[in-house]
């Protein structure tokens, strides 16, 4: 791994508060959320000053919407021990973080970054010619190395963000990361290490500044997680030093590249609440069975014994994401020899969706019993994330000379 082992196991992710979420959200999220707590330590957080970036004008849904979102959280499995959770404007230093980064950033970099030009294409109806907006993946860049997070889940349409970050965070540690006396300082840490750490340090830094040795630069940089007689500013020097740079005080995050999956919504185009074809994950077993009986399906079978294509008909892309191999050769062969009517062909589906929305069900009736528990669980996950969020910023605010002389 080419980022420091301790920052590489911090994963960061969030969404803006939209209300309940669906079926969507749950397979392209959240499902991959609840798998990389149990592996990396995550802090999800949600969005709300990301919300106001489009919903500026009208924001008083926003504290209703981040219930909810909290509440679907949970119910979807992710877990407070796990993961910490927590509301992005509890964390002020976010934004104090984007106002110092904001100081650094060439304007360039901002009107580059493919989504500004889409978003502003896709939502016309929106005055989106405000700072906010064109701002908000600077915004997103605070909200990444804040914690220092080493992985951020993206999908492939993602990766600018995620490589804007890593630009951002170069540039701020070019800038502010060379001490006037940063190579005696390192050689003082590295001497600190002992005797024969110390040689082994010096041996894989010239193996990957003289060779270019990618595998001595990951055995180097485990070597100097291991050490535990260096302070964390020595480490962050000699991390430096061991790239031939300066002092590594914002570390750069790598795209983790989740699993592609789109969940198709209920007309065959993406799950989407702007398009109206969705299925909440708090929708009740008859209203999820009334939207997939109306669902469209192949224009060709008008009649029961028309044969149909699968492939030209929404319900075969939800038999793709639930049903197992048997059930869609049965589907295929029973489409395509008219063997099987349409609303025969969706009922494996509906009983899908309803046993995957049950457990998830139970578990959001029992959250939006306890409105207190759900308020411990964000204050707690507020709170440790701010202890995180003030180390960072403490570093930062040094590095640029914002201290009382």
């Amino acid at each position: 791994m080419n980022s420091v082992s301790a920052q590489h196991s911090r994963v960061l992710s969030g969404m803006r508060p939209t209300g309940r979420l669906h079926l969507g959200h749950y397979h392209g999220v959240l499902k991959n959320w609840v798998e990389l707590q149990h592996e990396y330590d995550c802090y999800f957080f949600i969005a709300d000053w990301h919300a106001l970036t489009t919903a500026y004008e009208d924001p008083t849904a926003i504290p209703a919407n981040i219930w909810e979102m909290a509440i679907d959280w949970l119910a979807a499995g992710v877990t407070p021990g796990a993961a910490t959770m927590f509301v992005q404007s509890r964390v002020p230093e976010h934004a104090e973080l984007h106002l110092l980064l904001s100081m650094i950033t060439p304007l360039g970099w901002l009107e580059r970054v493919p989504t500004y030009k889409d978003q502003q294409e896709r939502l016309k109806e929106l005055d989106l010619a405000t700072y906010g907006f064109l701002g908000y993946p600077l915004l997103q860049s605070a909200d990444i190395l804040i914690y220092k997070a080493g992985q951020i889940p993206v999908g492939e349409d993602q990766i600018a963000h995620v490589e804007l970050t890593r630009e951002v965070a170069r540039r701020f540690n070019h800038i502010y990361g060379r001490e006037p006396d940063f190579e005696e300082k390192a050689e003082a840490a590295r001497r600190k290490m002992g005797k024969k750490n110390g040689k082994l340090f010096d041996k894989l830094r010239r193996a990957y500044q003289e060779q270019g040795d990618q595998e001595a630069l990951e055995v180097a940089r485990a070597l100097l997680e291991g050490q535990a007689n260096i302070t964390m500013a020595d480490r962050e020097r000699l991390f430096g030093y061991l790239e031939g740079g300066g002092r590594e005080i914002l570390p750069e995050p790598q795209p983790l590249l989740t699993k592609a999956s789109r969940m198709p919504g209920l007309d065959g185009q993406k799950m989407s609440k702007s398009y109206g074809n969705t299925i909440s994950l708090r929708d009740r077993p008859e209203e999820v069975e009334k939207a997939m009986r109306t669902m469209p399906t192949d224009p060709a079978r008008v009649r029961r014994t028309d044969p149909g294509d699968p492939e030209k008909c929404p319900v075969w892309q939800f038999h793709q994401v639930y049903s197992d191999p048997a059930v869609c050769d049965w589907v295929q062969q029973g489409c395509r020899s008219a063997g099987i009517g349409c609303i025969e062909c969706k009922q494996p589906v509906i009983d899908a969706v309803c046993a995957e929305l049950k457990p998830i069900q139970a578990r959001a009736e029992e959250f939006a019993a306890q409105p207190e528990l759900v308020r411990s669980i964000l204050n707690e996950g507020c709170e440790k994330a701010r202890d995180v969020a003030r180390e960072t910023l403490e570093e930062v605010r040094h590095a640029m000379s914002l201290v009382m002389v």
